[in-house]
């Protein structure tokens, strides 16, 4: 069973990060539950084929973006904390934010990224 810094890292560099499809869904059902609620600005959707397109669009509108941790996984019992960058490959970050996550049978249940202001 993944830890809760696992799951944290893979959330981040195994689905946000997967430009293959493929590849992507499999780190998506060893990474979630299928209930899986994630909420970020735009909305809350619910399930790990909402959630892969969510990730999906978010690729596909940043090219040559990659998604790095900006920091180590905090972790409180079964709640974890990951700081991000996104931006070129390479360059400079054009975002910033951190995700916080309710883990739940060692999958993730409750998935919450927020913006950090520029």
């Amino acid at each position: 069973m993944a830890t809760v810094a696992e799951l944290m890292e893979a959330n981040l560099l195994r689905v946000f990060n997967e430009r293959d499809d493929e590849r992507r869904a499999k780190a998506i059902a060893e990474t979630y539950a299928p209930d899986v609620e994630f909420a970020d600005p735009e909305g809350t959707v619910t399930g790990r084929e909402s959630l892969n397109a969510k990730a999906k669009g978010l690729l596909d509108q940043s090219p040559g973006f990659a998604f790095t941790p900006a920091g180590p996984v905090l972790v409180n019992h079964d709640l974890g904390h990951l700081a991000w960058a996104l931006g070129p490959d390479g360059g400079p970050p054009v975002v910033r934010g951190i995700d916080i996550a309710l883990v739940e049978d060692g999958l993730i249940k409750k998935l919450y990224t927020m913006l950090l202001p520029a």
